[in-house]
């Protein structure tokens, strides 16, 4: 018998890797000493624009 991975759902990835970028991002920003407050906008814009990427694109 033959194991595989379980099917996840487009959207589930796609905010997983938002997510993921987002973190990233912000703690990068946050890390160059850029404003707290422009890093959380820029991240929160950026992985929104990600996830209707990968959403869309796969």
């Amino acid at each position: 018998m033959h194991l595989r991975m379980p099917s996840i759902d487009r959207g589930v990835q796609s905010f997983l890797w938002a997510l993921l970028f987002f973190v990233v991002m912000y703690f990068g920003m946050v890390a160059l000493d850029i404003q707290k407050g422009t890093a959380l906008l820029v991240s929160l814009v950026s992985s929104f624009l990600i996830f209707l990427y990968v959403r869309t694109r796969g």
